[in-house]
């Protein structure tokens, strides 16, 4: 005669998995059902593997549409982790019983909703709901924690459930609590099978009773069930008639799917990354379940010890002042130990002083830690994994998901090769390292943040249908972008990035594209825009011996090209144009600069003296080009004075005569300083304004003088308080003195000095 044996459970709580493992070694059973994947039954025995290190994940995915994809994550504290691992090394057979997720991938994209993993079935849910009844079903326990005078089941839980010793009563009070709950709901709100939710929840429990059915048909007598709490009612006999489960399972549609097991992180387990049924605190759990004897005493030390590592004071009789708090708080509040709550009061009390900065760094490392899970090098894994693998132990670069800091040295071998794999990835799509800083400017060093996410093995899943191999997948997947880029300045990012990974055959097919690109290009923009990148690649990457002969072609088309087309993409340019062409002429001047040509630069030059003499052209490109020239040396002071008092002269709409202000000053007023003749030309435009076009242009003045520093514009202003220039003693001895004026201030002066009007 079979019997079943009920087991609800949540998810992830390291005193369900310690009570149910007790009472797995009271009943020994003859079988183990665990709410699971069946999809996933050629992964279990790897969990006994002395290489496998929770925290980890099935992953089931589609391999033709590796976007469908589940997780599973489990804890070294999970129920579910136990019973498997008791199971195996007690030689007892253990399967999965939930519905596979052949059928639950191919209804979600079937039903095209957004789809919860199996996971977020709200079995102890965290999220505190509305109040309507229905929503029993996303959170079970709120209704029980507010009974008992809890504002949250979370709280609830951890005090009635994760902080008890070991106990074998606890199930069947679960199981009598959420029948209590299911059968209130089910009487104003039974299951609408029309409901996208309502009608998966009733194909599982269906699926995981005809697994039951089995089991007993198989002849098992004491049959251990390990399942979400919410569950547990559902399974418990007697059953619905199995032809109610069969009609409902009938003709469900399939997709192919494949499972292994991927690393893991507690981040990824909390509540914030999004993973619906995540808990908390999954480091406290942890420490709840490695030290079950003087949690307390245990916690506070690593507290103390973290503290000390961010030079923060934390003696140990601060510790044993914080040991004696919490046990305080946790007897004023009838607590049997003190959890969480108290111990981060008292931590703060004690050992932060009161602040709460500290506590956001207590909250990171060690309540919700940086743990991150290993699985065995012999875990089925796409080619691309396994290539990435190879890598990463020949270039000693270890996954790590704590933010690592990562400086490279270019000239060493295998720098070069780290800084080639790392930009191989970005352009895949898998950003495992992030620049820190522009690795242009001519410098041989890179520096990169290194921080892994478990997402990234569902992206090498994905990028796998591009090759075998990083440098395959990564020339392939490039080639597909370069055939399909909308313009040149994507080519020519695209390029610099390829030229970073180093992927010579994606090289040559580039530049046969970016070639036939500006070949056909007309808008002067595009142009401009692709220039800085191509002259990033000529002019700093000899130290990744990279040919760049090809790009030096292409470099002089361009610039042939921007100079003979720049004149007339300027004309008849509003205000916001102007300023965007402002900004490309910019760039281009700077990437001319920075290639060092001579024939490049003497284009540049004879454009912008082109633009100079347009008339019609806007002020602001003409004052920008002015400035340029006076800069490169192919205008004198004298020449830009001239050309300043030609823009502001009467014939010249005062707007217009701001805007070439604004172009020959934005960003710097020391010509002012320095340039006497500017300057006199400037201050007798202003002198000479009407007041109501001075009370007009006066915004655009101060918008162009806000762009210098604050010290320049502080001696502009002493200067004008002033009023006079010293031009030195020339200047004084051409000025025409007035004797008698001066001569009636002396007695005055005679008397200030204490001396007699005659010896003045």
């Amino acid at each position: 005669m079979s019997t079943l044996h009920l087991f609800g459970i949540r998810h992830h709580g390291p005193g369900s998995a310690r009570s149910l493992r007790q009472s797995l070694d009271s009943l020994e059973p003859d079988l183990i059902l665990v709410e699971g994947p069946p999809d996933a039954a050629g992964v279990i025995e790897q969990i006994v593997s002395p290489d496998m290190s929770p925290p980890v994940a099935i992953l089931i995915y589609a391999p033709e549409q590796p976007q469908q994809a589940v997780y599973y994550p489990f804890a070294v504290f999970s129920p579910e982790w136990q019973a498997l691992d008791y199971g195996l090394q007690q030689q007892i057979p253990v399967q999965w019983m939930d519905l596979p997720q052949t059928h639950q991938l191919a209804l979600r994209q079937q039903l095209d909703q957004q789809f919860e993993p199996p996971e977020a079935d709200g079995d102890a849910g965290n999220v505190v709901p509305e109040s309507s009844l229905p929503e029993i079903r996303h959170d079970p326990l709120f209704w029980l924690a507010q009974a008992a005078g809890f504002n949250d089941s979370e709280r609830w839980w951890e005090r009635m459930v994760e902080q008890r010793s070991e106990t074998t009563d606890l199930f069947p009070a679960i199981v009598e609590a959420m029948s209590a709950l299911r059968l209130e709901l089910e009487k104003d709100h039974p299951l609408d099978l029309n409901n996208n939710r309502d009608y998966r929840e009733a194909l599982r429990e269906a699926y995981m009773r005809q697994t039951i059915r089995k089991a007993k048909r198989a002849g098992h007598e004491k049959i251990a069930i390990i399942c979400g709490a919410w569950h547990t009612p559902a399974l418990a006999e007697p059953f619905p008639p199995a032809k109610q489960d069969s009609a409902l399972l009938k003709g469900l549609p399939k997709l192919k799917v494949t499972s292994t097991w991927i690393p893991w992180t507690y981040e990824r387990l909390a509540n914030r990354s999004g993973y619906g049924a995540g808990i908390t605190s999954p480091g406290w759990y942890h420490h709840l379940w490695t030290a079950s004897d003087q949690p307390t005493v245990r916690w506070l030390t690593h507290v103390a010890q973290l503290l000390r590592q961010a030079e923060i004071d934390a003696s140990s009789a601060s510790v044993i002042e914080a040991v004696r708090l919490a046990n305080s708080l946790a007897a004023l509040r009838d607590c049997p130990t003190p959890g969480l709550p108290e111990l981060n009061e008292a931590a703060q009390t004690v050992l932060c002083f009161g602040e709460e900065l500290p506590l956001q760094l207590i909250h990171e490392r060690l309540i919700i830690s940086d743990r991150m899970g290993q699985v065995p090098d012999d875990t089925p894994m796409v080619p691309l994994q396994v290539d990435l693998q190879r890598w990463q132990k020949k270039l000693r670069l270890k996954p790590s998901v704590t933010p690592k800091e990562l400086s490279l040295d270019l000239r060493k071998p295998n720098d070069l090769l780290r800084s080639q794999l790392l930009h191989r990835l970005n352009l895949l799509g898998i950003p495992w390292g992030r620049p820190t800083f522009n690795r242009g400017k001519g410098t041989f060093k890179e520096a990169w943040i290194l921080e892994w996410q478990p997402e990234f093995e569902i992206a090498l899943i994905e990028a796998g249908q591009w090759g075998n191999t990083i440098e395959a997948a990564t020339t392939a997947y490039t080639c597909y972008l370069a055939d399909n880029a909308a313009n040149l300045p994507t080519l020519t990012e695209l390029l610099d990035q390829v030229l970073l990974a180093d992927l010579p055959d994606a090289i040559t097919q580039l530049m046969a594209r970016l070639q036939t690109e500006a070949a056909v290009a007309s808008d002067v923009v595009h142009l401009m825009s692709a220039l800085p990148p191509l002259a990033q690649i000529l002019r700093y990457r000899d130290v990744r011996q990279t040919d760049t002969d090809v790009v030096a072609h292409v470099v002089d088309g361009l610039v042939t090209r921007i100079c003979i087309g720049l004149p007339g993409a300027c004309a008849s340019l509003d205000d916001d144009a102007a300023a965007m062409m402002d900004k490309q002429i910019m760039a281009t001047h700077s990437a001319i600069n920075l290639l060092q040509n001579q024939d490049h630069q003497q284009m540049w030059w004879l454009v912008l003296k082109q633009l100079v003499n347009r008339e019609t052209l806007h002020g602001l490109l003409g004052g920008r080009s002015c400035r340029l020239l006076l800069d490169g040396g192919q205008f004198e002071p004298s020449r830009a004075a001239q050309q300043l008092g030609l823009a502001l002269s009467l014939a010249t709409e005062p707007t217009q005569a701001a805007a070439w202000i604004e172009g020959f000053l934005k960003g710097s007023g020391l010509l002012l300083l320095h340039d006497q003749e500017i300057w006199q030309v400037l201050d007798q435009w202003v002198c000479e304004l009407a007041p109501d076009t001075f009370v007009t242009l006066l915004p655009l003045l101060r918008r162009t003088f806000s762009t210098f520093p604050a010290a320049e514009r502080r001696q502009m202003g002493e200067r004008v308080i002033q009023g006079v220039v010293e031009t030195g003693l020339q200047g004084w001895e051409s000025e025409v003195l007035d004797c008698d004026r001066a001569e009636k201030v002396l007695p005055l002066i005679a008397q200030l000095l204490g001396l007699s009007a005659h010896n003045l």
